[in-house]
């Protein structure tokens, strides 16, 4: 049986301890739940042991579950490629996008958030390997999409996200996100207050916290294995 309350449990000591090895406080460092093809059941528990911010891959199973569950203390975070056509859907019920690309994707999210809920949160999804294979702003001009995204009515630019190419080796793995947190001190020196680095999974949350990160996405070592 998955006990999802005890690994939440296990997963918040393994962060709050990489963030004291980092010489940071581990308040600084938030479990974002990757919720993608898990049972409602799943969520429910992690929902009754604290855990307060989930992440969704795919728009239409994520709109289920903010739907169905309907807990106001609930924070929900896209954090998969977002498709023109579906821009709409986020917008209306989603606190956080992590996975901003282009500026026609952000001026879509600006133009259909509702004016009654709060600004929407946005990080800019970087290709910090530069992979062919994987969405993401080039880092060369992330800086000038982050500027034009702050400009944008409706929206609140937060930070940076990445999805690097798996490395072995802690030192390794720390190099694209020192590369990511890099870009963060860029977007703050041209006057972007942003204070988000979405960055970090179960393989290498640690080499993350190490260089900043200020969320870390993991699910299956919370939910157990994926429903299909």
């Amino acid at each position: 049986m998955i006990r999802v309350t005890e690994n939440l449990r296990k997963i918040r000591d393994l962060l709050a301890k990489a963030a004291a090895d980092a010489g940071r406080d581990p308040q600084t460092v938030r479990l974002l739940a990757v919720s993608k093809k898990q049972p409602l059941d799943r969520i429910n528990e992690a929902i009754a042991a604290g855990q307060r911010h989930f992440g969704e891959n795919q728009v239409q199973e994520g709109i289920e579950k903010v739907t169905k569950i309907d807990d106001p203390r609930l924070t929900w975070h896209f954090i998969g490629h977002l498709q023109t056509n579906k821009t709409r859907t986020v917008a209306e019920h989603f606190a956080w996008v992590h996975s901003v690309d282009r500026l026609k994707i952000a001026r879509r999210l600006s133009e259909q958030r509702p004016e009654e809920l709060p600004d929407l949160n946005i990080c800019i999804q970087v290709n910090v390997d530069e992979e062919a294979s994987k969405s993401g702003a080039t880092i060369a001009e992330t800086v000038d999409l982050a500027r034009a995204i702050a400009e944008l009515p409706r929206l609140k630019l937060r930070g940076l996200m990445c999805l690097p190419a798996i490395r072995h080796g802690f030192e390794q793995q720390r190099l694209p996100f020192r590369r990511l947190r890099g870009l963060a001190d860029d977007l703050r020196a041209n006057g972007m207050p942003v204070d988000t680095l979405s960055m970090g999974m179960t393989d290498d949350y640690r080499a993350a916290i190490f260089e900043g990160s200020t969320i870390v996405r993991i699910g299956t070592a919370v939910f157990g294995a994926r429903t299909e």
